[in-house]
């Protein structure tokens, strides 16, 4: 068998780069290459179009094994098991603890309860947790900030009371004051100091963790990636600096340390993200001299993010949700939450939620994602990524050290201003198409109405009655699609659906092409579209158009043929409607001369010219 396979590979000469881009030079047609070919990403550097086992060279996350420092393969060495977590709204403790128990026996091992801080109490912990083996699932809470201590030590005390191995015990509380600081935009800097007694009332609990980086936060306010993880680092870093001078051992306070990522929907770039963000942590706790490594081993839960989901054609959102979970299972994280695919306009329901496990279950059980530790490793690409991301992650967290820490950044609004600048940018991405979202500003449904969906508002379902009066900058986290969705909805809801009717002639695979486009665009809006499979005359077309009772009419040819049909149609149209030029042709200022307004291409601004066309329309 060796030598057949020696043979074979033989039968085929190794090709060097050189021949590869002395090929891509002649397919170019003297196009510059790196306009081209070479992708500048939002993380500040840039991907060529292809790797080779030479751009391998000298890169150190290709040296280590799974469960070695610096973990960039990952803390596990048998397996790739991960917690499948679902989350809980407590507003009845009876009710939260039958949904538990239902869906432990439904492919959940890990649980998340949300309780509100005024009714965290013993009793409440006894219901909640009642026939659940604790030692047999995670068990992940969240409350107020100022209860989160009141939480632990109930729960400390109802494990002891149940007999449970401490051991045994893995799971989390999310105390994270920076994470509201940002959401809230009010100065928690107080309840900080309530980190140190946390961590030594779980002290016993050595797989317990208790301090939260919540950096799922940026990701759903639109952050970069480089950006969720080098603030990620220094969120991290801002606690364990504050546990150690506080008196907490390194050790004990890096591993009460939990990240909770978010995870887009770039693929490769997430998987090299969690691998990057493990080595970049370790780097960090060694440098506080913990007398175990194993101190340095970053444990992550990541959730899908909320930022791209939609509420048109929402079942899309099952494609985003997908990829995603993939990405972060690939990468080696311990937990993951998939969102279900409603939540944009709804509290998401038993189907929604079924669906959601679902996803994560077939990653397990169909495509045995679970049983390959780290199978990225090696990939041209990826390593490439992981260095990539890294090196502009690092100079992020350095950049936010130099500011005196994450928690001062955050004071000084430095965070939220970039955070937020991100999040507008690509608010803008998604205008020009830059950006896309499938169902939303590309190719939508042209004939879904919301009918009673409204978008969900943001806004935590755990209220804090803060009692500082400090106020400033928090994070944006308006959905992508938020500004097409409100553009829809204002079409719908105003009892005026305009038809948009195509005035197809000329050249036919120009004038379908651009049909086709100008379908996709119109229909951003909610506008309805009628497509035609071509006229003989122009008017012809514009009588068709009429009849129909069109509100918008547009022309779709070649721009040769422009010149020749555009002004006729738009004298026959007469201003009975609204005339449209699907493309931006040669003689464009020969047709605005002639009175024609408005033109429709690739280079527009899909949502501002939508939005300008709504007002016209007398759509409100």
């Amino acid at each position: 068998m060796a030598d057949s396979k020696e043979t074979l590979f033989s039968d085929f000469p190794s090709v060097s780069t050189q021949e590869w881009m002395d090929k891509i030079t002649v397919d170019l047609k003297g196009a510059d290459y790196e306009k081209k070919l070479v992708w500048k990403t939002n993380e500040g550097f840039k991907v060529k179009p292809f790797y080779r086992q030479e751009d391998l060279e000298g890169i150190k996350t290709t040296e280590g094994l799974p469960g070695q420092f610096p973990y960039v393969r990952g803390n596990k060495k048998d397996d790739n098991t991960w917690f499948i977590r679902q989350d809980i709204q407590v507003n009845n403790p009876a009710e939260a603890n039958a949904k538990a128990l239902d869906i432990l026996n439904k492919g959940i091992d890990s649980l998340g309860f949300t309780i509100k801080g005024d009714e965290v109490s013993e009793e409440l912990v006894r219901v909640l947790l009642k026939d659940i083996c604790c030692e047999c699932v995670e068990l992940n809470f969240s409350t107020c900030q100022r209860h989160t201590v009141q939480l632990a030590k109930i729960l400390v005390g109802y494990f002891k009371e149940k007999g449970y191995n401490p051991e045994k015990i893995q799971g989390s509380v999310n105390f994270d004051p920076i994470s509201k600081m940002l959401k809230k935009g009010k100065d928690l800097t107080s309840v900080i100091d309530s980190a140190k007694e946390l961590v030594e009332v779980l002290a016993e609990y050595p797989n317990f963790r208790c301090i939260a980086v919540n950096s799922l936060l940026l990701n759903n306010a639109g952050a970069y990636i480089y950006q969720e993880l080098g603030y990620a680092l220094a969120w991290g870093n801002e606690y364990l600096s504050k546990l150690t001078e506080a008196g907490v051992p390194a050790d004990l306070a890096a591993k009460k340390i939990k990240f909770n990522f978010g995870i887009s929907s770039n693929y490769f770039m997430e998987i090299a993200k969690f691998r990057a963000a493990r080595m970049l942590w370790a780097n960090i706790v060694n440098e506080y001299k913990p007398a175990c490594k194993c101190a340095c081993q970053m444990l992550a839960h990541a959730e899908t993010s909320s930022f791209n989901l939609t509420l048109f054609d929402a079942h899309v959102n099952l494609l985003r949700t997908q990829t995603e979970a993939m990405s972060a299972a690939i990468a080696g994280i311990n937990s993951i939450t998939v969102t279900p695919f409603d939540k944009a306009y709804e509290t998401p329901n038993d189907f929604s939620e079924r669906i959601a496990r679902n996803q994560q279950l077939l990653l397990k059980e169909e495509a045995h994602l679970n049983r390959i530790v780290d199978p990225a490793a090696g990939s041209y690409y990826i390593e490439n990524l992981t260095v990539a991301i890294a090196k502009q992650a690092w100079e992020l967290f350095l950049q936010t050290e130099d500011e005196g820490g994450m928690l001062k950044a955050v004071l000084s609004e430095s965070v939220q201003n970039a955070v937020n600048a991100s999040n507008k940018a690509r608010h803008e991405a998604v205008s020009k198409r830059k950006e896309i979202l499938l169902g939303t500003n590309q190719y939508p449904n042209f004939n879904e109405l919301a009918g009673e969906k409204t978008p969900v508002s943001s806004s935590c379902s755990c209220e804090i009655k803060e009692k500082e009066d400090t106020t400033f900058a928090k994070l944006n986290t308006d959905r992508a699609a938020s500004e097409f969705e409100a553009l829809r909805l204002q079409t719908e809801h105003s009892g005026k659906r305009p038809k948009a009717f195509m005035l197809t002639i000329g050249n036919l695979a120009m004038r379908q092409a651009r049909a086709q486009f100008s379908c996709n665009f119109l229909a951003c809006a909610g506008y309805e579209v009628i497509d035609n499979l071509g006229f003989a005359s122009v008017e012809e077309g514009v009588e068709a158009a009429m009849k129909a009772q069109a509100d918008i009419v547009v022309i779709c040819s070649s721009d040769d043929e422009y010149a020749e049909y555009a002004i006729p149609a738009f004298q026959a149209v007469n201003g009975r409607a609204m005339f449209i030029v699907a493309g931006a042709p040669a003689c464009m200022e020969d047709l605005k001369a002639a009175g024609i307004e408005n033109f429709i291409h690739v280079r527009c601004n899909v949502l501002e010219t939508l939005k300008e066309y709504n007002e016209k329309l007398g759509v409100k």
